[in-house]
């Protein structure tokens, strides 16, 4: 096996223990563990979780951006890609419902251990909240856009949180229908 493909192996394995298991409680040994390589091989790769975390951080950024880019390739309209975001909520229920949202865990669990790359886990959240904020002025609203953004964003977030604890699958669909109508809500209210 090739020393990047390893690697890639390594990052793809500790991004799921972290989102399953939490990041503090995921230790080099589960992960290489994992990967079925040696702790003495996986030092090869990574030296501190620090490094782990800095790359699982890269991988959901990349894996975030491609999938806003997807988005704007198939949806020609900006409702449309942003009703792609809301279900989201929907396409990934049996996760969510498992062990949240994999961004909004991450972030919870490095702020509340103060970690170093909290910021930089925060990112992914800004990815959402600059293109919700831009689908929003393509739609027309431009004093409004960033406002609109955050609260999209806030509203998927607690809707993940709430599908956490309850494990409400029909919860989930009322919301992102309900999140559905206050964005047409907001959509006529632009052509008024």
């Amino acid at each position: 096996m090739a020393a990047v493909s390893t690697r890639e192996q390594i990052v793809e394995i500790a991004d799921d223990l972290f989102y399953r298991g939490g990041f503090e409680a995921t230790s080099f040994a589960d992960i290489a563990a994992d990967i079925g390589i040696s702790r003495g091989n996986f030092y090869y790769y990574f030296k501190t979780k620090d490094e782990i975390l800095d790359a699982v951080i890269d991988r959901r950024l990349q894996r975030t951006s491609a999938m806003l880019d997807g988005w704007e390739s198939q949806a020609p309209e900006p409702r449309e890609r942003i009703v792609a975001f809301i279900e989201l909520l929907i396409a990934n229920r049996a996760p969510i419902m498992a062990y949240g949202c994999p961004v909004g865990t991450l972030c919870a669990e490095l702020a509340k251990l103060d970690h170093v790359h909290r910021e930089r886990a925060a990112e992914i959240f800004g990815l959402f909240a600059r293109w919700l904020e831009k689908q929003f002025r393509a739609l027309g609203a431009d004093e409004t856009a960033r406002e609109w953004a955050l609260h999209v964003l806030a509203w998927s977030q607690g809707v993940a949180s709430l599908a956490t604890a309850f494990k409400d699958e029909a919860f989930i669909r009322r919301e992102v229908a309900d999140i559905t109508c206050w964005l047409d809500d907001r959509i006529v209210s632009l052509s008024q």
